[in-house]
């Protein structure tokens, strides 16, 4: 039973491992190297076999990964501890200002018989959808979700260069 699930195996470089980044392809060993790599994402890793970890450095500062045996650990920025603070004021930044517009619009009503009466609540969710986009963003460039990998794999599966 070498690939049943109830035994854990250490990190090494004889076995693959599944990308903790696309989580669709296999990391395997790089020869020559000390190094593993996807064969779907074309990523690299950077490998640390007494903390059974992988680090990706191709983004500044790098992700790791810890192997617990069965599975990769959630990622974790090299020397940056993202707290709670960081939560609540995410929170803040998307809800007190569409509070604020929400505010003035309801207090601060256009007439009836205006022809934009409209503007007030359209302005009010696109305060709110642009605030989100921007928190959405930012964490997608700090945790380095790679969706421009997806496309570009996607497009090579199409065009047969992968299986």
């Amino acid at each position: 039973m070498p690939n049943s699930q109830i035994f854990s195996t250490s990190l090494n470089f004889q076995e693959d491992y599944p990308c903790p980044v696309c989580r669709i392809g296999k990391i395997s060993h790089m020869p020559l190297m000390e190094a593993m790599s996807c064969d779907f994402c074309q990523e690299i890793f950077t490998v640390n076999l007494e903390l059974q970890q992988i680090k990706m450095p191709s983004r500044e500062p790098p992700l790791v990964w810890r192997w617990n045996g069965y599975k990769w650990t959630e990622a974790q920025l090299e020397g940056v501890e993202l707290g709670w603070g960081y939560v609540v004021a995410a929170i803040a930044f998307v809800f007190f200002p569409t509070t604020l517009i929400a505010i003035g619009a309801y207090h601060f009503p256009p007439q009836i018989n205006d022809p934009l009466t409209w503007v007030p609540s359209i302005w009010t969710a696109l305060t709110f959808l642009s605030h989100l986009s921007i928190i959405i963003w930012i964490f997608i460039e700090v945790y380095q979700i790679p969706i421009m990998a997806y496309f570009r794999a996607i497009t090579r599966w199409r065009n047969g260069l992968i299986r």
